[in-house]
């Protein structure tokens, strides 16, 4: 399926239907299972809280020689193993991405136990769209460490190694999704591009890989998201034309917005947004509905010409700001309810201005 399809399929996403970044406090597959599946598209549940092999950037990498990773997730590579078994590795992985055989790369139980049984669910509930995620390669690369300290992102040839690893784990998921007959809806988790910077050649060029990693999921055929929770070069990101941009509202809605030309870029492209609308950082005090009148006040005032608050909102997804494997299970359960509670605000805004034909799930 080519990229154009594919962002001709943006159209099909129900209006504001609400789903998850990837992580959830439980410790009971089942019921983080059982919460994942309860939003309008549902989403793979990551469970760190059992075991840290399932935090972002080990679930990324597992399977990578030499790699070991503490009790918060945090990555090293001792460069002497990952010498003593790079040929056979690297060997492993050009077969796999020469010949579109990646089962190998799929998570596995240590990595992410919700795995298999999410697809079980996917296919049997016949599910249109299932939204899944991996750590994305600019994050990995910056915050995972060879045992001298360096980044990796900084280290060539391993450099190279985890970037293909990444591509062929995400493409591995993408292509058992669409095994169970559901359209993937698959996001790049990129936290680590607060650090990006312009005037850095090897951030540039991690900036073209991503890009194409991008590219090389929409031709597989999946609606591909980028999510950073944090500040960055918001118009360097719109640049890499994912199907969707994720971002924390509160904290970045306005600096998306003050991006006019690479905004309006990217809409026209048929590209749309996917609001973090409840905050996760239950240190803040919020009402959350007049956070979502902000967001409705803030995208009236601010988006490109030719642009209306409805034809955003028609095609948006809206979640939490972040995972949420760092709150209590009840906290998590109330952030979700709470996002009901935006949902509805928005649309009762779509219904006023388009009817609530719009947008029936």
């Amino acid at each position: 399926m080519s990229a154009p399809i594919i962002r001709r399929a943006v159209q099909l996403l129900p209006a504001c239907a609400s789903t998850g970044i990837g992580s959830m406090p439980h410790t009971q597959v089942e019921l983080g299972l059982q919460a994942a599946l309860a939003m309008d598209i549902p989403f793979l549940p990551q469970l760190p809280m059992h075991h840290p092999s399932e935090y972002m950037i080990p679930s990324a990498l597992e399977g990578l020689p030499g790699l070991s990773y503490d009790e918060d997730g945090m990555c090293t590579v001792d460069l002497a193993q990952w010498n003593a078994g790079r040929q056979a590795f690297e060997a492993r992985l050009d077969g796999a991405l020469s010949s579109g055989r990646l089962e190998d790369f799929e998570p596995t139980s240590e990595g992410c136990r919700a795995w298999r049984p999410f697809l079980w669910e996917v296919e049997n509930r016949k599910l249109m769209l299932a939204k899944a995620q991996i750590a994305g390669p600019f994050t990995v690369l910056s915050v995972a460490r060879t045992s001298d300290g360096v980044p990796v992102l900084e280290t060539p040839g391993l450099d190279q190694a985890l970037y293909r690893l990444v591509m062929a784990r995400s493409l591995a998921m993408v292509k058992a999704l669409r095994r169970t007959g559901a359209t993937p809806l698959f996001f790049l988790d990129e936290p680590g591009l607060f650090a990006f910077q312009r005037n850095q050649p090897r951030h540039l060029l991690a900036l073209q890989e991503m890009k194409l990693l991008i590219l090389a999921l929409q031709r597989e055929g999946a609606l591909v998201g980028l999510h950073c929770c944090g500040n960055t070069d918001w118009a360097a990101l719109l640049d890499t034309q994912p199907d969707l941009l994720s971002l924390d509202v509160r904290l970045s809605l306005d600096a998306v917005l003050e991006e006019t030309e690479a905004l309006a870029r990217f809409l026209a492209s048929g590209a749309t947004l996917s609001l973090g609308v409840v905050p996760t950082d239950l240190t803040s005090t919020y009402d959350v509905v007049e956070l979502t009148d902000s967001v409705e006040a803030s995208l009236k005032a601010a988006l490109p010409k030719g642009r209306s608050l409805t034809q955003v909102l028609a095609h948006s997804l809206l979640t939490p700001a972040c995972g949420l494997a760092m709150r209590s299970v009840q906290d998590a359960e109330r952030i979700l309810e709470e996002l009901r509670t935006a949902q509805r605000r928005l649309h009762e805004t779509l219904d006023t201005e388009r009817g609530p034909e719009f947008y029936v799930i």
